[in-house]
């Protein structure tokens, strides 16, 4: 089963609890994303639109990256997962965005996958450990650490941004739009 298929309409609880209220309103911003991504060849996943160099491809490797920086690096104190631990990204600070195009449509779609489900596996871990008001392990450069709650506003905020983006260049790519996968429709393959 993909991951769409397992996630083809998650919704925000309409009267649930703080987390799982941040929880669903993050799953729907990453289903989307997949949705948008989903079943592209390496063409459709170097599209971009007008002026920007934005693509989809490169949307699920920056955003792979955010999530292991966000949940493994400054929740937990981790150094960088593979790919992101060997960029130099002082000398090429939109490595995640460029190097997207050297990658296998499969190469990108497991990348996002397996860092989503990692990220899944540390937000159960940090819940377990102090809930939502667990403080990152890595503060930010003026010493204040931000709780999990504050990380999971920042993920979701990134998304929901991104996911904007995805929307112009799917359409741009094959007509695709919508806010949700249709209900009756076969997911595709991310």
């Amino acid at each position: 089963m993909t991951y769409v298929e397992e996630h083809v309409h998650p919704e925000p609880p309409v009267a649930g609890d703080e987390t799982a209220t941040l929880l669903g309103s993050l799953e729907r911003q990453r289903a989307t994303l997949a949705w948008k991504c989903g079943g592209l060849d390496a063409a459709g996943l170097t599209a971009t639109v007008g002026a920007s160099s934005i693509t989809l491809g490169g949307l699920l490797k920056h955003l792979a990256h955010v999530e292991d920086d966000y949940f493994s690096g400054r929740l937990f104190g981790r150094e960088p997962s593979p790919p992101f631990d060997t960029a130099d990204w002082d000398t090429d600070p939109e490595w995640d965005w460029r190097s997207a195009a050297e990658d296998t449509p499969e190469q990108l779609y497991a990348l996002w996958r397996d860092t989503v489900a990692r990220s899944r596996s540390l937000v159960a871990q940090a819940l377990t450990d102090g809930g939502l008001d667990r403080p990152a392990d890595r503060g930010w450069p003026d010493g204040r650490a931000p709780s999990l709650r504050r990380i999971l506003i920042d993920m979701i905020e990134e998304y929901a941004r991104h996911v904007g983006h995805a929307d112009l260049i799917r359409e741009a790519v094959d007509g695709l739009v919508g806010e949700d996968p249709p209900r009756d429709a076969s997911p595709s393959g991310l």
